[in-house]
């Protein structure tokens, strides 16, 4: 995990532990992946605010999120100053991770293969997130 002192928000882990559960706290804390297709914003097409499943800062509107047909929510950008980027070279690959710059916690990652003209494709968790109806 980063340094949770750099953040504003910090807790200790057995606090986020027992506020998130262990299926969000594996994939927000320790970097985990749920499933393809399975999380619940995958196909989701509300519109409203996507929000940090830990601290709940607003990251991504509903007009960012597009169809990547990648199993997992796909935003084209994210709300300004809401994301942090970090090298991660786990797995044998080389990627971007994408963390929420509040409290820290694992979203996903980004890539440069978006189908849009912004040409970027954050891949993120479901289980990473909540979402507010506007």
């Amino acid at each position: 995990m980063e340094n949770p002192n750099k953040y504003p928000i910090t807790k200790s882990e057995a606090e986020w532990r027992e506020e998130l559960g262990e299926k969000r706290y594996h994939i927000l804390r320790e970097k985990g992946t749920e499933f393809p297709r399975t999380g619940e914003y995958n196909l989701h097409f509300e519109n409203g605010t996507y929000v940090c499943g830990a601290c709940q800062t607003p990251l991504f509107e509903s007009d960012q999120k597009f169809e990547s047909s990648c199993g997992w929510p796909s935003f084209d950008d994210s709300i300004e100053g809401a994301v942090e980027y970090v090298n991660d070279t786990s797995h044998g690959m080389i990627r971007t991770e994408i963390l929420c710059s509040n409290c820290g916690s694992h979203l996903g990652h980004i890539f440069n293969d978006g189908p849009t003209e912004t040409g970027q494709r954050y891949c993120v968790n479901s289980l990473s997130l909540d979402f507010k109806k506007k």
